[in-house]
């Protein structure tokens, strides 16, 4: 069973020393036992999650509201975006869940390597979805003054609340886009550690936990895509 690694131990004389952090682990002195510390474990980081699922549920019932009151000017916004660009990190986005999801099974078999690999293809797949997403949308649109509130004033807008939906699309994408920022630093610690064997077949909690993460971080946006690249 996997146990979240908080400590490891060394035992001088016995050649523990000499193995991998995951096979040195000891449990918190706090836990009866490495079973309770990883119920425990598991708790909180589903705890968190539920969290970040009510956070993003308030965004997805703002994003439907002000389509009810500003149908027209939603779906004029809506096609302002390219279907091109969204449905392109969409993939990067699904690579990277893949990537993620065999990065802990390459744990579970102490296949180091390619747990390696794939955490650092994940990494560049979250660096490469959000340079897309300022260099492709947000620079170009912010240029040209599709703003949100006050700041907007896009000379060629067709209604007269567009602002209202650029509002709509830099919160929701922002919001998301930190979240992956918050992923990418989590990964990289994860990188970090596997450098140093801190995870293996019965100690990897923490990877499943950022895999979780990373995991809800693409599917909301893949709720995110079609409401705001495809339905006008």
């Amino acid at each position: 069973m996997a146990t979240i690694d908080t400590q490891h131990t060394d035992l001088p004389g016995t050649g523990d020393e000499k193995l991998p952090l995951w096979q040195r682990y000891k449990h918190g002195h706090h836990w009866r036992n490495a079973d309770d510390e990883f119920d425990a474990a598991k708790i909180g980081i589903w705890l968190f999650l539920s969290t970040e699922v009510l956070l993003f549920s308030g965004m997805f019932c703002t994003y439907a509201i002000f389509r009810l009151m500003y149908p027209e000017s939603i779906a004029a916004g809506s096609g302002y975006l390219d279907w091109r660009w969204g449905t392109l990190n969409t993939v990067i986005l699904l690579l990277s869940s893949f990537t993620m999801a065999m990065a802990i099974r390459n744990v579970q078999l102490d296949q180091q390597k390619w747990a390696r690999i794939n955490l650092l293809i994940t990494l560049f797949c979250a660096a490469a979805f959000l340079a897309i997403k300022v260099i492709f949308e947000y620079i170009p649109k912010w240029s040209v003054g599709k703003r949100p509130g006050a700041l907007f004033n896009y000379p060629f807008a067709t209604e007269s609340h567009e602002s209202v939906w650029w509002g709509i699309y830099y919160v929701s994408t922002g919001i998301h886009a930190v979240h992956v920022i918050g992923g990418m630093v989590m990964i990289s610690w994860l990188i970090y550690r596997q450098g140093k064997r801190a995870y293996g077949p019965t100690h990897y909690t923490k990877m499943e936990g950022v895999g979780l993460y990373w995991h809800i971080v693409d599917l909301v946006w893949i709720f995110l895509f079609p409401l705001l690249y495809l339905v006008h």
